[in-house]
């Protein structure tokens, strides 16, 4: 079992830097004697919303392409749990976009 993750997560770039402060708060982003790391790229989301959906951006049933973020960073096992529920309360998205992956000590 591994003892850190790589945590990555696409975000708007107007909450950009809102939800990297929530996640860095909640611990993770830390990587020897240093903290607050991470990757960031630039790139453009799509997705369409169902009916029932409440979009943050777009509109119910009309494909949108949105000016987003990929982060990523590392994240202790211990932290990654509360690093989660971080970046989903930070978020403004009904349903933010991450992955978790596990990592080895080689």
């Amino acid at each position: 079992m591994s003892e850190n993750y790589k945590l990555s997560f696409y975000v708007p770039e107007t909450h950009l830097d809102t939800v990297k402060a929530a996640v860095f708060a909640s611990g993770a982003g830390r990587q020897g004697d240093y903290e607050h790391c991470c990757w960031q790229t630039r790139g453009q989301g799509q997705f369409r919303p169902s009916k029932e959906a409440r979009p943050f951006i777009g509109l119910a049933d009309e494909l949108s392409q949105v000016a987003e973020y990929k982060v990523e960073l590392l994240c202790e096992a211990g932290r990654i749990a509360n690093a989660i529920a971080a970046l989903k309360a930070a978020h403004p998205y009904e349903e933010p976009a991450y992955d978790v992956i596990s990592l080895l000590d080689i």
